[in-house]
């Protein structure tokens, strides 16, 4: 694991270092060629100042063109003033290349309010240069340099742009995985409480009913009710420490799955529904099917314990031809205001993580209905 973790501080480095040798290498060119051409006397042109100090400001050119990374807006200013006095030597057409360089820097690092501005002092630099020289070449000139001047600016423009937009996809994706990840938690203490709860709700209200005339009927209603809570107890404790890293015992227990469709069954049966559970599933289903499969027919069952009870209830989950088939079917007098609720939601999203198909809805002779059809079994 070091290694690769060194590896792309490796790369990193290696690529600065790239950056700063050609960024050397291009202002000693343009310093070069500055001078060359202030000794060849380019354009017919002598400026007004001393040759030996156009030089030095020639060779100096190189040096905001080296530094342009580390303080762009500074090596701009640098850059402008040296151009300057080289144009002003009679050596203009070189250094709007030099001034290209930061220039470039300052519209992709600086917001507009800055770049804007420098782009605009370019501009006039490379009008101004050119007044005193003749008018087919002035013309030329400035037509060349604002030509290197825009596209340098424009060209950093754009790699602000796309780097801004980088910015904001990954805030978007990290916001994205934040409400994933706060949808899969509610989901999971939902699949957990729901089926619970609902059972609970059912024997608190039998235990209340006859607590006076059948006091054995309402301990026993009782005793599922401490069973059914202490078992949602522990199976909330063991989700929350998987979601909080803690409990690494809970994390190597092993989900849901087809094994624990029985024990659904026999809890609906003591909340009042007469359940008929059918599976005939191969051995060798995928863990992520199967824990599935187990939450649908929980979420199922809690909406037959909830809406329908008493009610007589059927579930049958089969595989065949790689497909896996849920159905769970009630004939209990259907509850439906139109809103679907948070456990159907949670069915239909669990079913397209698969690519599977999920409808859900009143049966036209009573009851409701609950059809899945997963791929991949």
């Amino acid at each position: 694991m070091p290694d690769l973790d060194a590896r792309p501080l490796l790369t990193g480095r290696l690529r600065r270092s790239h950056l700063v040798v050609f960024d050397g290498a291009v202002g000693a060119v343009l310093a070069f060629t500055a001078v060359g051409n202030l000794y060849a006397g380019n354009w017919g042109h002598d400026g007004p100042l001393p040759l030996w100090l156009s030089v030095l400001a020639a060779y100096g050119i190189a040096i905001p063109v080296l530094l342009r990374r580390i303080w762009p807006l500074p090596m701009f200013a640098a850059s402008l003033v040296l151009s300057l006095l080289c144009a002003l030597g009679g050596g203009m057409w070189i250094t709007a290349f030099a001034l290209a360089m930061p220039l470039h820097l300052v519209a992709a690092r600086e917001p507009r309010r800055l770049s804007i501005p420098a782009l605009g002092l370019a501009l006039a630099f490379a009008f101004g240069a050119s007044l005193s020289l003749p008018v087919q070449t002035g013309v030329a000139t400035i037509a060349l340099g604002w030509t290197i001047l825009g596209a340098a600016w424009m060209l950093g423009r754009a790699r602000r742009e796309r780097e801004q937009y980088a910015v904001l996809a990954t805030e978007q994706r990290a916001r994205e995985a934040v409400v994933e990840e706060r949808l899969r938690i509610a989901r999971e203490l939902h699949d957990v409480v729901a089926h619970s709860m609902s059972l609970v709700a059912v024997k608190a209200g039998v235990a209340h009913h006859v607590s006076a005339e059948r006091p054995e009927q309402a301990r026993a209603a009782l005793g599922v009710i401490e069973t059914t809570t202490r078992e949602a107890l522990t199976e909330m404790r063991a989700v929350l420490g998987v979601l909080r890293g803690e409990h690494t015992d809970a994390v190597l227990a092993p989900a849901p799955g087809l094994s624990g469709l029985g024990e659904l069954a026999e809890r609906a049966r003591l909340a009042g529904v007469r359940v008929d559970l059918e599976v005939r599933v191969p051995d060798g289903l995928a863990d992520g099917l199967g824990l599935t499969t187990y939450r649908i027919v929980q979420e199922a069952l809690t909406n037959v314990v909830k809406h329908a009870a008493p009610a007589r209830c059927r579930v049958t989950v089969t595989a065949e031809k790689g497909t896996l088939r849920i159905d769970v079917v009630d004939d209990g007098k259907a509850q439906c205001d139109g809103q679907p609720g948070h456990g159907l939601i949670g069915m239909r999203e669990r079913v397209s993580v698969y690519g599977g198909t999920f409808s859900a809805g009143p049966r036209p002779d009573g009851g409701f209905a609950v059809s899945v059809v997963l791929p991949g079994a």
